[in-house]
């Protein structure tokens, strides 16, 4: 497995590097905090992705797509990641698409993602209930009627939840809690009647809600794919899920990291760069050795993801390991190295520690995926 990028793929990552330098700086972050933006993104830098094609990625081509693969958006998103930048991009053209694409009929992907493509919606998918992450712990209800069909229960934690114009709801429709199987997919338009949100505010001053479900009533126009049947297609969303947002991460990760080495070369003590002090150029070492280990994990599981190989879930959940635990500890050693200043609003470093808490957590934390990894590979 080659763990390098073609050359179209690197031309895609320097425009992405380009693009969030230019228009979206930490800076730019920041701002959207400060004005309590709604949507926590501007409308108008997603309208400049849109127009360079970043939402149509994973849509194939006959949908108005480019179809170029996990890949390439991914090393978007861990350029964007370097500059904490904010957008639906995550959502609504890797979760949401990666589930139409999955389990929608053909009219449903001519529509929905076509529109997509266009900017002219954004989505969200609703999968958790609780505080942690597991498929299986799905019990919001969907009961058949005459007509269509009835849902009923809550979800938490749902990504730009607050501002998707679509949403994707996991639903039970047989077996109990615990159970894999059962689970059906449906769409509807987030502001149907039945569907309440309410915005969660969170560390990194990104976009989330819980839903409350009570009697919405959809019909079988609204159903994704086959009753019962979507655990496996949504495992597989969730797995896509986890390679794009490890990328991010590493992003994250790699920022931090570099902007800590520059205060180490720059902060004097005693005369001399702090940076020349033996005990933090070995910490510093550490860092980079396991940034150029997720690195690998990363770059295994995307290419796993377009190969559509056997390995994509174990790959997965090592990508999204390996990320976490890496985040982790530059995040905290970017705070300690930057000394009292560091938990300060004055500097952007405390930022990625926020991100990073946050990005922990979302579809399965590292003890999660220690767990899932160790499961697939018969341990």
């Amino acid at each position: 497995m080659k763990l390098v990028l073609s050359e179209e793929q690197e031309y895609l990552r320097e425009t992405a590097s380009n693009f969030a330098k230019e228009k979206t700086p930490v800076s730019h972050l920041r701002s959207l905090r400060d004005s309590e933006d709604a949507n926590c993104w501007d409308k108008k830098i997603w309208d400049e992705m849109v127009s360079l094609g970043w939402s149509g990625i994973l849509i194939p081509e006959q949908f108005g797509g480019s179809d170029f693969g996990l890949t390439g958006i991914s090393v978007i998103l861990q350029e964007l990641g370097r500059t904490l930048s904010p957008s639906p991009l995550f959502a609504t053209s890797v979760l949401g698409v990666t589930a139409i694409n999955q389990l929608g009929k053909e009219d449903q992907k001519k529509d929905f993602l076509g529109k997509i493509a266009k900017g002219e919606i954004t989505c969200c998918l609703a999968v958790d209930e609780g505080t942690h992450h597991n498929l299986s712990n799905v019990e919001l209800s969907a009961k058949k009627t005459k007509d269509g069909w009835i849902l009923n229960g809550s979800k938490v934690f749902v990504i730009d939840g607050a501002s998707a114009d679509v949403a994707i709801i996991i639903a039970r429709t047989s077996g109990i809690k615990g159970d894999l199987q059962g689970l059906t997919a449906f769409i509807t338009d987030t502001k149907a009647k039945g569907i309440s949100i309410k915005k969660v505010p969170t560390a990194d001053s990104r976009n989330y809600a819980n839903f409350e479900i009570k009697d919405l009533n959809l019909t079988s126009d609204d159903l994704l794919g086959n009753v019962d049947d979507a655990s496996d297609s949504i495992q597989k969303v969730l797995d896509f899920g986890r390679i794009a947002l490890a990328a991010e991460m590493l992003g994250n990760t790699q920022e931090a990291f570099d902007v800590t080495i520059q205060y180490l070369k720059d902060r004097k003590q005693f005369g001399v760069p702090i940076g020349s002090f033996q005990a933090l150029q070995h910490r510093a070492a550490k860092m980079f050795c396991e940034i150029e280990l997720t690195k690998s994990a990363v770059m295994a599981a995307m290419n796993a993801a377009d190969e559509s190989s056997n390995q994509m879930e174990r790959l997965s959940s090592l990508a999204k390991y390996q990320a976490g635990q890496t985040l982790h500890l530059v995040s905290n050693e970017s705070i300690q190295m930057h000394g009292g200043i560091g938990v300060t609003d004055e500097y952007d470093i405390g930022f990625y520690l926020k991100r990073a808490r946050v990005a922990e957590q979302i579809f399965g934390n590292t003890s999660f995926h220690q767990s899932r990894y160790s499961d697939i590979s018969g341990y």
